[in-house]
C-alpha cells in the first residue's frame, strides 16, 4: 500500500493545525514553513479539508485554518479517505460487481482483510495521538510522514 502525496502532506497539516490548536488561527504561511511543503499546494489540501469539514477557514487580517473539532475527535482514517476514498486497496472489493471473478476470488479477500486492518489502526489514531507522539520525539516544527 502506498499513501499519496495529498494523504501524507494533509496529515502534516492537520497534525500542525493540532499542535497549534491553542493559538487561534494559522496561516497558511506558517503551516508550509513548519512543514516544508509549497504554499499553492498546500492551499488545495486545505480547500479540501475543509470541504470535508475537518478545518474551517477564518478571513481577515488574524485568519488562518483551524480544525472544525478538537484533535481528540479526528482519526487518520477520516483524513484518509479525503483524499484517498473509501474504495479500499482494490476497487473490486468495494464494488465486487465490476469483476466476473469476484464470487471465487481469494486474492480479494486478502486485498480486503488488509485494507480492513489498515482502517482499524487509522480509526483507532487520532491528531490528539500525533500530537503525544510529536511531543514526545521533541520536534515541534517539522514532522515527516
Amino acid at each position: 500500500m502506498k499513501l499519496t502525496t495529498k494523504t501524507r502532506y494533509g496529515t502534516r497539516a492537520m497534525l500542525d493545525l493540532a499542535l497549534h490548536c491553542d493559538e487561534g488561527p494559522i496561516s497558511i504561511r506558517d503551516i508550509a514553513r513548519r512543514q516544508d511543503l509549497s504554499q499553492k499546494y498546500l492551499e488545495r489540501l486545505l480547500v479540501a479539508l475543509q470541504a470535508a469539514g475537518v478545518v474551517r477557514a477564518l478571513r481577515g487580517a488574524k485568519g488562518g485554518y483551524q480544525l472544525s473539532r478538537p484533535p481528540e475527535h479526528i482519526n487518520l482514517r477520516e483524513i484518509y479517505h479525503i483524499f484517498e476514498g473509501a474504495d479500499g486497496f482494490v476497487e473490486c472489493t468495494s464494488n465486487p460487481e465490476i469483476c466476473h471473478r469476484s464470487d471465487m476470488c481469494i486474492t480479494q479477500e486478502v486485498w480486503s482483510e488488509m485494507y480492513g486492518a489498515g482502517m482499524r489502526i487509522l480509526e483507532a489514531t487520532t491528531l490528539a495521538d500525533l500530537v503525544q507522539r510529536a511531543r514526545r520525539k521533541q520536534t515541534v516544527d517539522v514532522y515527516f510522514i
